[in-house]
């Protein structure tokens, strides 16, 4: 399911809308892509390595830098499924498990709401496509800069806006807003990878099953080159969001009404953050960096790399983060070392150095010869960067 909000001018217009009447781009702030509450397991055609199954999809089986099919099965929320994630093909598919994003909380939640494009603000063309402030909106819109340079600490006071008390966009107190976690980008990524994602899309075949790249090096939403992972200096936005197959290719789905920019674009910050024996970090240092005007921190007080702390703002319930230590940093249903290095993806797990996790890569590939693709994580300082974005949820709770 997709859908939008419209701006409060145009919002009556389209209450008494009749079917198949288009809804202008103009009049729309945001767009949505529901992702419903699925269990999911991986499986093994060798006993030893997890790269899904090969199924009808693949025509060899299936290896790290093409995997295969991650099977899904969808759930009422009523229903919670905890086995290990990982089975044997040969002896049937077994060991279910339900993905912590659908529980938000304590409240187990039957979908999220994902926003369809990475955020942008309501003045796209200000510096970075909005910059670390909390005195713009958030928009989810296609063919504008997305919004970077922004702390994590002002883009999560941003993303909560969205439903505050006489919100612009027109949602009810019953939804919650807030920047994506690590779990619930990874619920999107095992999506894209099953039979109702790109995967199982029989308009791709072979490496085109790998969600294609968003090469705009001025970051625009919605953006595709056409092609998966390259390291091709080749940038720019070859083809926007609905052409058919070259443009779509870059959705989740291989389809306009999936998910896109999760590969390539900016790296999107998420809400996984490094925690040791309870103590929250914060980012490296707590003034401005040599290279980049802005504090190398969250803005959240807490700690930083060299074992010193910073006073800035509260940090909100925990369930609006992901913190990974060292003893749970590969935690199931995290998409970290159960898809791990998946269509070349570049990994690099969050540290006291580098304490926020970030998804997808970057538009201009990322180090150790690796690809930014779905699958792609690295960290970072919390900080403002030009090169970093992030994408809202909304959970119906």
């Amino acid at each position: 399911a997709n859908a939008v909000t419209v701006s409060s001018a145009s919002r009556s217009k389209y209450k008494s809308i009749k079917k198949n009447e288009p809804i202008l781009m103009d009049d729309i702030e945001t767009m949505w892509v529901w992702v419903p509450r699925y269990s999911y397991t991986i499986g093994s055609e060798d006993g030893t390595n997890y790269y899904g199954k090969q199924g009808e999809y693949l025509s060899d089986a299936p290896t790290q830098a093409l995997p295969g099919e991650i099977d899904i099965k969808f759930i009422s929320k009523s229903e919670k499924d905890t086995g290990s994630a990982q089975y044997k093909v040969a002896d049937g598919i077994s060991n279910w498990r339900t993905p912590d994003a659908f529980t938000f909380g304590g409240e187990e939640l039957s979908g999220i709401w994902v926003g369809k494009f990475e955020t942008s603000s309501s003045d796209p063309s200000a510096s970075n496509g909005g910059g670390n402030t909390t005195g713009l909106d958030a928009m989810i819109k296609p063919n504008v800069a997305s919004w970077r340079g922004i702390q994590v600490a002002t883009l999560e006071e941003v993303s909560r806006n969205v439903t505050k008390t006489n919100n612009r966009y027109g949602f009810r107190r019953s939804f919650d807003s807030h920047a994506m976690k690590n779990s619930e980008w990874t619920v999107v990524s095992y999506l894209s990878q099953s039979k109702y994602g790109k995967l199982g899309n029989k308009d791709f075949n072979g490496v085109d099953k790998e969600i294609y790249q968003n090469k705009s090096n001025s970051y625009i939403t919605g953006c595709s080159y056409g092609a998966p992972g390259s390291d091709s200096s080749d940038y720019g936005c070859q083809y926007t969001y609905d052409i058919e197959l070259s443009g779509t290719g870059a959705s989740t789905t291989g389809t306009i009404y999936g998910i896109y920019d999760m590969s390539g674009g900016a790296w999107d910050y998420v809400m996984g953050v490094y925690n040791s024996n309870g103590n929250k970090y914060s980012g490296v240092v707590s003034g401005v960096g040599v290279s980049l005007d802005v504090e190398l921190n969250s803005g959240y007080s807490g700690l930083l790399s060299d074992g010193s702390s910073i006073a800035r703002k509260d940090w909100l319930e925990d369930k609006y983060y992901d913190f990974y230590g060292s003893e749970d940093s590969r935690s199931i249903s995290h998409g970290l070392s159960d898809v791990g290095g998946w269509y070349g993806a570049y990994m690099r797990m969050v540290d006291p150095s580098m304490p926020w996790l970030m998804r997808g890569g970057v538009h201009y590939g990322v180090s150790n010869n690796t690809t930014g693709n779905i699958f792609t994580y690295g960290g970072y300082y919390g900080g403002a960067h030009k090169g970093v974005s992030y994408r809202l949820v909304l959970s119906a709770t």
